[in-house]
C-alpha cells in the first residue's frame, strides 16, 4: 500500500470537515505503520491543528511532540518535518528546543545553498515574541543567544548578511 493510499482516508476526512475522525484514524495508523514518517507527521500536524482551533490542549502536547520526533527520526533529511517540529516547539514555549531545531533547519538550507527562507524569517519574529513573554526587558543572559540568532535570521530573510546589515545601520549615509 502506497503512502497516498494510506493517508487518503485521513485527508478525505479532513476535507469533509471531520478533523476528529482524521486524527482518530491517524492515531490508529501510527500503530500499524510504525515506520511511516508521513503518518506520524500528519498526525502531529492534524493534532496541533485541533489544539489550535480549540485554543486548548485537547491532545497532549507531549504526544504531538513525540509524533513529530518520530517522523524526524524516520526521515532525517526531511526539512519540512524539522521546520514543523521547531515551530511546534516554539508554540509550546520550548525556546531552546525550537532554536536548536531551527538551527538544524538553517544548516540544511546552507547545505543546499538556499538563503534564509520564510520559515526562518517567521521563526525570528516568533522567537522574539516568545522571549518577550519570558523576559519583557530581553536582558536575561540566557535569552541573548536566542535573540542574536533571531536577528541573524530576520536580516537574512531581508536578503542581508548580519555583517552587511550592521554596517548599513552604523554608517552615516
Amino acid at each position: 500500500m502506497s503512502n497516498d493510499e494510506i493517508l487518503n482516508g485521513p485527508i478525505e476526512k479532513l476535507r469533509n470537515g471531520n478533523l476528529d475522525g482524521a486524527i482518530e484514524e491517524l492515531d490508529g495508523l501510527m500503530s500499524s505503520h510504525k515506520t511511516n514518517a508521513q503518518v506520524h507527521h500528519m498526525y502531529a500536524e492534524f493534532a496541533n491543528m485541533k489544539n489550535a482551533e480549540a485554543q486548548d490542549d485537547i491532545i497532549p502536547g507531549g504526544k504531538i511532540m513525540m509524533a513529530y520526533k518520530k517522523a524526524m527520526q524516520l526521515d532525517e533529511e526531511n526539512m519540512e518535518y524539522i521546520g514543523d517540529f521547531a515551530t511546534f516547539a516554539l508554540e509550546c514555549r520550548r525556546i531552546p528546543v525550537a532554536v536548536k531545531e531551527f538551527q538544524r533547519y538553517a544548516r540544511r538550507l546552507e547545505i543546499e545553498d538556499i538563503p534564509v527562507d520564510e520559515v526562518l524569517f517567521t521563526a525570528s519574529r516568533n522567537i522574539v515574541d516568545a522571549i518577550e513573554v519570558m523576559d519583557p526587558t530581553k536582558k536575561n543572559p540566557m535569552v541573548q543567544p536566542w535573540l542574536k540568532q533571531a536577528l541573524i535570521w530576520a536580516v537574512g530573510g531581508l536578503g542581508y548578511s548580519a555583517e552587511d546589515a550592521s554596517e548599513m545601520l552604523t554608517s552615516d549615509d
